[in-house]
């Protein structure tokens, strides 16, 4: 037999399986791209919910891998319930597995250049209408000093648009009630000041007088939102303090801390107020 004809006859080249580059692929992540490890670790998942569809799909080749099984792979991901931001990360870590592979010439073409981000339509946060805001703190006030202090609360959390944990992690002495604002801690420990209005301020200056000194019953805290107990509120509390604000008020969406905190910034700029000011 020729040494043609045994060319010919040649086997073919045997398959190439993924899992055997997984581990290349992580250490060119860990090494040349400096993910966080938060980042890497979605990663990890995503890239293992990938090989998890491969073996449902009997895929054991990456030669095998085009632009429709990944589009699959996506459908997949959608249909399962994952959020969009969630189904973002998952392409992005695949098209970088795969533009890892493309560079070490281990697949022809990369696949994944023809897919679509699944995040282009991201959702405007939920807020409540003035109407409903209007509702929400126009309440009749009950003869409990937790009612004011929930009242003070809300008008504080919408007036100055803060963060639910930098509502509830509020000191005394960061209140200048004469002049009419509050001292932020926001992340990173970064101070802001923030303006309050009127009516935040009323209600605010009413808690301090009566209703707090009847919760923390001569017991010292340098939080301005106390239970009974004589500890500051939590995050949690606060959700279902509002929720039952929201209740009583009559409506029927239940708020967040989060969604509040979206309306003061909308019906901001309703009202005509400057976009980088809000921001």
């Amino acid at each position: 037999m020729s040494r043609e004809s045994e060319d010919l006859s040649a086997p073919v080249p045997e398959r190439l399986p993924l899992e055997p580059f997984i581990e290349r692929y992580w250490d060119h992540v860990r090494i040349a791209r400096g993910l966080s490890r938060n980042t890497l670790l979605a990663y990890q998942r995503d890239v293992a919910t990938f090989q998890h569809y491969l073996r449902d799909q009997q895929v054991s080749d990456v030669r095998e891998m085009s632009p429709p099984l990944l589009a699959g792979f996506l459908d997949h991901l959608h249909r399962s319930g994952l959020a969009s931001s969630s189904r973002a990360r998952a392409l992005a870590a695949v098209r970088s597995l795969f533009r890892f592979l493309k560079q070490e010439g281990m697949i022809a073409a990369n696949p994944t250049v023809s897919l679509r981000s699944t995040s282009g339509a991201r959702r405007l946060p939920k807020t409540l209408s003035p109407e409903e805001v209007a509702r929400l703190l126009d309440l009749p006030s009950r003869p409990l000093p937790e009612d004011h202090r929930d009242r003070a609360m809300v008008e504080v959390l919408y007036a100055a648009g803060v963060r639910v944990s930098e509502l509830v992690s509020l000191r005394v002495d960061q209140c200048n009630l004469d002049v009419g604002y509050v001292g932020i801690t926001g992340k990173g420990d970064k101070q802001r000041v923030v303006p309050i209005g009127r009516p935040a301020i009323e209600a605010l200056q009413a808690y301090l007088l009566v209703a707090r000194p009847a919760l923390l019953k001569q017991r010292s805290s340098r939080f301005v939102f106390v239970s009974r107990r004589g500890t500051p509120l939590t995050r949690q509390a606060f959700w279902k303090l509002l929720r039952v604000r929201a209740h009583r008020a009559g409506i029927a969406r239940i708020p967040s801390p989060h969604m509040l905190r979206h309306s003061f910034a909308t019906h901001l700029l309703q009202r005509g107020a400057d976009l980088r000011s809000v921001q």
